[in-house]
């Protein structure tokens, strides 16, 4: 059990590594764009009208992908209040209870999701006259990313020596190497 644990933390903080870094890269994009907006709407009168609606896309884009991070740290919504009044070792049973409802709705969501983006391939976006089905993408990519962190947090826990006593250090040791 403890292999399983070790290697469900490593996996977990591989694909968290690529998806933080993605997310600052995002964020840098966003901010250079917005301040690029900012340039050419009050100081520089340039012609330049794509900058609100990328801004719109990587904004929803680094949210949504960010997702995946807050569930390793266990930074999610969670019933703090409830999981607190079990006793610890109905705790562990609980954490992936909580685990498993939250990857039915990304479950859900990714699903749906999937059928969104392919939708959104026949309508075009405003400005760049895209098909709308590529910043649409981001929806089932940060749902799928979010199940594979949620299975991974479950067996994390399922697993580890001692059940969490609190949603926020079910997985106490995420960032130890």
């Amino acid at each position: 059990m403890t292999e399983i644990h070790e290697k469900t933390k490593a996996l977990s903080l591989r694909i968290n590594w690529f998806v933080e870094r993605f997310c600052v890269f995002l964020l840098v994009a966003l901010v250079l764009d917005v301040w690029l907006g900012v340039l050419v709407r009050y100081v520089i009168p340039l012609p330049l009208t794509f900058t609100e609606e990328l801004a719109r896309y990587l904004m929803i884009w680094m949210a949504l992908l960010a997702v995946s991070s807050g569930i390793i740290y266990r930074e999610h919504i969670g019933v703090e209040f409830l999981f607190s009044r079990f006793p610890p070792a109905a705790r562990r049973f609980v954490s992936v209870a909580f685990d498993l409802i939250a990857f039915l709705f990304f479950f859900a969501l990714l699903y749906y999701g999937i059928a969104f983006a392919e939708r959104g391939f026949s309508r075009m976006t405003m400005i760049y006259a895209i098909p709308k089905g590529y910043p649409f993408i981001g929806v089932p990519l940060a749902a799928g990313l979010a199940c594979i962190q949620l299975v991974l947090v479950a067996l994390h826990d399922w697993t580890a020596p001692r059940a969490p006593e609190s949603l926020g250090a079910a997985n106490p040791d995420v960032g130890e190497e």
